[in-house]
């Protein structure tokens, strides 16, 4: 039981923590980030800024052991709703840094959301069935 808690706790930091430096990265490089911004978003430094806001938000959110269990949830549709920058970028063939992508990185970015939403799920205890039956 004392692996299980070290690597969740391991697990909540680096995801904590990688959300934090994201959001950080918001705000110090916003026109890195502003490419993949839908156009029908409207003003890209406006949407770039709000997720870099969630995205602090969310990294301390999951850290914190009493604000885990939802901030995980909502880090979940996070990550689903940011996706469809990505996937802009994937369709439209949008450069990021005067760089376009191959579609293995793509589709890596996409395995990478995919393992974060289990991983903020599995440390917010969404996926254990006693845990749930708490709530």
């Amino acid at each position: 039981m004392a692996k299980y808690m070290l690597v969740k706790s391991v697990l909540t930091t680096i995801l904590g923590i990688f959300f934090i430096n994201v959001g950080i990265a918001h705000f110090t490089d916003t026109e890195w980030f502003e490419p993949i911004v839908p156009e029908l978003l409207g003003d890209p430094t406006f949407w770039v800024l709000i997720t870099g806001v969630f995205e602090i938000a969310l990294g301390i959110g999951i850290i914190v052991p009493q604000t885990r269990r939802y901030s995980s949830l909502v880090m979940v549709f996070f990550l689903v709703a940011v996706y469809v920058g990505n996937l802009n970028m994937w369709i439209n063939d949008i450069p990021l840094g005067n760089t376009t992508f191959a579609t293995i990185w793509h589709v890596m970015r996409l395995i990478g959301q995919l393992v974060m939403i289990v991983v903020a799920l599995w440390v917010g205890e969404w996926l254990t069935k006693s845990r749930q039956q708490d709530y």
